[in-house]
């Protein structure tokens, strides 16, 4: 069951509004601040709610954590819509670099990526954070395996390749590369990270 599922019961219409609106304003305080910097007061002011409306929708904030964790998780992976769902060319992984680094720098670099931000924080202290963001990058690392197993089943990728180590390969790389473009406040790693690993896969090209 998703984290998602998890923490959130039956709504009406208006219930699920209200819902949204507080988990998309913890998302951005989290992803600013970190989920220690941010209080449920802050979500609640930010929020326009009540701290009672914040707690008849979460039991108490490692839920509030899990919803936003979700709600990230969906945001990142929809950015990256069309292309994540289709790189099964060279030409579409490069297309999806090429993004990856615009999203960067129209950020100007700040914030890194929101999952692997959280992963730092929350990876040692909440386990049922650590396994909802486990699953997040399962979901983007899916959408890698899944256009690498395509074109290693067309025989574009050698027979002796793992497309699905390939793929963790290049989420791990990809993930280094937003670390350090956020210290740094340049896409320079990212763009050396993703070009290194996009100039190992053509190398494994047929």
């Amino acid at each position: 069951m998703s984290a998602e599922e998890l923490t959130a019961p039956r709504l009406t219409r208006k219930g699920r509004a209200t819902r949204d609106r507080i988990v998309a304003a913890a998302s951005e305080l989290m992803f600013l601040r970190g989920v220690a910097g941010t209080t449920t007061d802050d979500v609640q002011r930010a929020a326009g709610v009540s701290t009672s409306q914040i707690y008849h929708y979460f039991s108490d904030k490692t839920a509030l954590v899990r919803a936003v964790i979700a709600h990230q998780t969906q945001e990142v992976l929809d950015a990256q819509q069309p292309h994540l769902g289709r790189l099964d060319t060279l030409e579409a992984l490069r297309a999806w670099r090429d993004l990856l680094v615009d999203l960067q720098r129209q950020r100007q670099c700040e914030g890194g990526c929101p999952i692997g931000s959280m992963a730092s924080e929350l990876s040692e202290t909440c386990p049922e954070a650590r396994t909802d963001l486990a699953e997040g990058f399962g979901r983007w690392e899916a959408g890698i395996r899944d256009g690498l197993r395509a074109m290693h089943d067309r025989g574009d990728l050698r027979r002796d390749v793992d497309p699905d180590r390939l793929a963790l390969a290049t989420l791990a790389a990809l993930q280094g590369g937003l670390l350090l473009t956020k210290v740094r406040r340049d896409t320079a790693p990212l763009e050396a990270a993703l070009d290194a690993s996009l100039d190992h896969i053509a190398s494994l090209t047929t």
